[in-house]
């Protein structure tokens, strides 16, 4: 049986696909209450970090540096929070978990985008944000921002 990361890799996801390396691929994730918040999933299927390859290791700190740039380009982001949580599987009968990144930009200012105002209310503090579902629309110019600055 395979996870949901796995068919959305085989597909590249729900029209939210931003790009790939060797060995992750990386979306624009649903929740958009801090404008440019993405998941960066592991191609292969495996399941804890500490089997990660070396060149895994390698490929994804690229990826910390491109995406970083991208977006405090794009959106003049403060800072960045990463997290890899994997806790969602384990609510599941038969846990079948897929590794992967949460990547969260954080603001210490309003950010206004194609006539929208996204905030960051708890900047400094790790709590859920409010879920801010966006259009496909500006969904796809979201990921074309993006796209536009990835060194």
């Amino acid at each position: 049986m395979e996870c949901s990361y796995c068919q959305k890799l085989k597909s590249y996801g729900y029209g939210d696909f931003i790009a790939e390396t060797e060995y992750w691929v990386i979306f624009l994730a649903p929740n958009q209450s801090n404008l440019g918040t993405c998941v960066i999933a592991l191609k292969r299927h495996y399941g804890k970090l500490s089997g990660l390859k070396p060149e895994e290791w390698s490929d994804f700190s690229k990826i910390v540096d491109r995406l970083e740039y991208a977006l405090k380009k794009a959106f003049d982001v403060t800072m960045f929070n990463w997290g890899c949580l994997l806790n969602s599987f384990y609510l599941e009968d038969q846990p079948n978990p897929h590794l992967h990144w949460h990547f969260i930009p954080r603001y210490t200012h309003k950010v206004h985008f194609e006539g929208i105002v996204f905030e960051d209310p708890y900047f400094g503090y790790m709590r859920p944000r409010p879920v801010k579902n966006v259009s496909t629309k500006l969904r796809k110019k979201i990921i074309a921002k993006i796209k536009e600055n990835l060194k």
